[in-house]
């Protein structure tokens, strides 16, 4: 930080450079470099720090200004927002809010969220799955018993298995901002320590016999348990010298 002016890395010329001069503002926000009630830097700094023209600029504090991270106002410029003004689902503000979760706070309230959804959508699935869609689920929850020494097949169909659960779900919405919950959690290494395998496996095996026997309670119950265990289990300080679920 210079003079109070955070220093941005200053990147070659590439193609959709406003996407990366988003992701840096939006990750300075975060981060704190910028607080808020701050200004953002004048654009003449940010046009030299970031290497583009004023028009990439512009249209880039545009896009962060969607995001909910800065209001622009007439005689006082563009100025950082307060986070309960952030919209947290986004994409790239909810990156950088994992990437920058030094107390795992986030990580703590996305596993909240997550589970609460999910297990709604599990509800949803016991209540409304077809005979061809309990034959798609039974095949990837075969396909997580024949992993269970192999993690990273394992995993792979681990997230089929909830995409399938998703599919059986009318609540679109819901599987739609579980599915970017889990990909930003997934994106973080330290969402992805995983630990016992077959403990994992046991947790998919009673959301499916659930929701295979048509019963809404507890499919939603299980689903609610495996997510928030699982999350106990990997969680940096609770599972040390374990190894990722979903």
């Amino acid at each position: 930080m210079t003079n109070g002016t955070p220093a941005f890395a200053v990147r070659a010329k590439a193609p959709r450079l406003g996407v990366t001069v988003v992701a840096e503002l939006v990750d300075a926000i975060v981060r704190g470099d910028l607080p808020p009630g701050t200004s953002l830097p004048p654009e003449a700094v940010l046009c030299e720090q970031f290497g583009v023209s004023r028009t990439v600029i512009r249209e880039s504090v545009k896009r962060v200004e969607e995001k909910g991270l800065v209001t622009v106002t007439q005689g006082r410029g563009t100025q950082v927002a307060p986070p309960s003004s952030w919209k947290m689902v986004d994409d790239t503000v909810l990156s950088a809010l994992v990437a920058n979760d030094a107390t795992l706070g986030t990580l703590d309230d996305l596993s909240v969220v997550r589970a609460a959804l999910e297990a709604v959508i599990a509800r949803d699935a016991a209540a409304s799955a077809s005979p061809e869609q309990l034959v798609r689920l039974a095949e990837a929850l075969q396909s997580m018993r024949d992993a269970v020494h192999d993690e990273p097949s394992f995993a792979k169909a681990d997230v089929v298995f909830h995409g399938i659960v998703g599919d059986m779900s009318s609540n679109r919405l819901a599987d739609s901002i579980v599915k970017t919950l889990f990909r930003q959690a997934l994106a973080s290494s330290r969402y992805s320590l995983r630990s016992q395998l077959e403990i994992t496996l046991a947790e998919h095996e009673a959301v499916y016999a659930a929701i295979a026997d048509g019963d809404p309670d507890a499919a939603e119950a299980a689903m609610r348990t495996h997510i928030l265990d699982a999350w106990e289990r990997r969680r940096p300080g609770r599972a040390a010298g374990l190894d990722s679920e979903a």
